[in-house]
Parts: C-alpha cells; sequence; structure tokens
C-alpha cells in the first residue's frame, strides 16, 4: 500500500486531510509537533484522532521553541479575531517549514510518496506559509534537495484544502466522516473554545456556512 505522512496538528484542517488521504487509499502515517506550543489540547487531540484512524504509528516530535509568537510566549496575548489582512502575532516564525522538513525526512525512511499538509489560503489568518507560492517552494526544494527527488521518485508535497473555503473544507470531511468532535481549533486550549480567535471565528463561520452544526463546545 501507498503510504502518506499527515501533519496532524490536532485541529480541523489536519484532520480532514486524514480522511483524503483515507480515502485516496494511504496508508497514514501522521506526525505531530510538541514546539511549546502554549497548551497540550492540541496534542492530545492529535492522539484521539490517530486512535481513531487506527494508524500504524504516530509520532510527536519535539522541537525546541523560538519564541515570537502568541502560540508559543505566554506574555503575548492572544488577541481577538480583527480580519484585517495583517499577519497576526499568533503567527508562528517558520512553523511549517520545520514541520515540512521533519516531515520529510520521515518521508524518505518509511518510503512515503506523499506529505499531506492541510493549509488553505482561502479562510485563514495571513499566515505566509499557507500560500500556494510556499508550497510550490517547497516542493522545488524536495524534488532537488533530497535522494528520492534526485532519483526521479520525488516525494508530493499535496496540499488538498489550499483553495477551498472553510466551508468546502468541512462539506468534503463530513462526506469521508472526518472526527471534527475529536478536533480542536481554538489557539486559547481551554476546556471550551473561546470563539472568538482567528482560529475559532474561521471555523464558526466555516460550519455556518456549511449548514452543518460545529459539535465542539464554545464559551462565546
Amino acid at each position: 500500500m501507498k503510504k502518506a505522512v499527515i501533519l496532524l496538528s490536532g485541529g480541523l484542517d489536519s484532520t480532514t486531510c486524514m480522511g483524503i488521504a483515507q480515502n485516496e487509499g494511504y496508508e497514514l502515517y501522521p506526525i505531530s509537533f510538541d514546539y511549546k506550543q502554549r497548551h497540550r489540547k492540541e496534542l492530545e487531540a492529535a492522539k484521539k484522532i490517530a486512535e481513531y484512524y487506527n494508524v500504524k504509528e504516530h509520532r510527536i516530535i519535539s522541537l525546541d521553541n523560538v519564541g515570537g509568537s502568541a502560540l508559543t510566549d505566554k506574555n503575548i496575548d492572544v488577541p481577538e479575531y480583527k480580519g484585517d489582512g495583517e499577519i497576526p502575532v499568533t503567527y508562528v516564525p517558520a512553523r511549517n517549514i520545520l514541520f515540512l522538513s521533519y516531515a520529510l525526512g520521515y518521508a524518505e525512511v518509511i518510503g512515503a510518496e506523499a506529505i499531506f499538509i492541510g493549509v488553505s489560503s482561502v479562510d485563514y489568518s495571513g499566515y505566509p506559509d499557507c500560500r500556494p507560492e510556499f508550497i510550490e517552494a517547497f516542493q522545488k526544494v524536495v524534488d532537488v534537495g533530497t535522494a528520492a527527488g534526485v532519483k526521479g521518485k520525488s516525494i508530493k508535497i499535496i496540499a488538498p484544502l489550499i483553495n477551498l473555503s472553510k466551508a468546502e473544507t468541512i462539506k468534503l470531511g463530513t462526506k469521508y466522516g472526518v472526527p471534527y468532535h475529536l478536533t480542536t481549533s481554538c489557539y486559547n486550549g481551554k476546556e471550551k473554545a473561546c470563539g472568538v480567535c482567528d482560529s475559532c471565528v474561521l471555523r464558526l463561520k466555516g460550519f455556518a456556512e456549511a449548514g452543518i452544526e460545529d459539535p465542539i463546545e464554545y464559551e462565546k
């Protein structure tokens, strides 16, 4: 069976990628990252999601915290959603570069054909490493910087949600039976989602536009 590494954060988008990859016939090899984020809830969610899909292996990789983000520095408050087009303080410097680099090495070791990443450039916070330009640039790195690429068997970076709205993503995931009740999206990581941070607002908007009830609880 063909193999795929899935960047699994425990959130809505990465879990949708699990459903898509499974539907396309891949054996799933999710990896999650402990990058000293401000809460553990997303890692706990990732574990439950990996168990749900009965994966052969789920790796959790520990990385040092470089700081500079509200998601890694508790001295920086998580802001409410503004949608003003500015890159918010929840941006984690070079996060997807680091995640994809590790995933790439892992993919070469296990002989995976693809790496799935749940980035979107439609309903998103404006992070530079979630744009098509970034995925295209990283694919070039894969093609020229790995043994697989040099041998003409390059590992494909697949971003199936890149041009989808959050509503379209939710509809697709629902079609594939994605367990959204196990996911978490809130940047604050409390028992109930805050409902006002970027991630919560975009998630709620997506479920509302999809006409589907969000199965998680919110404070607001």
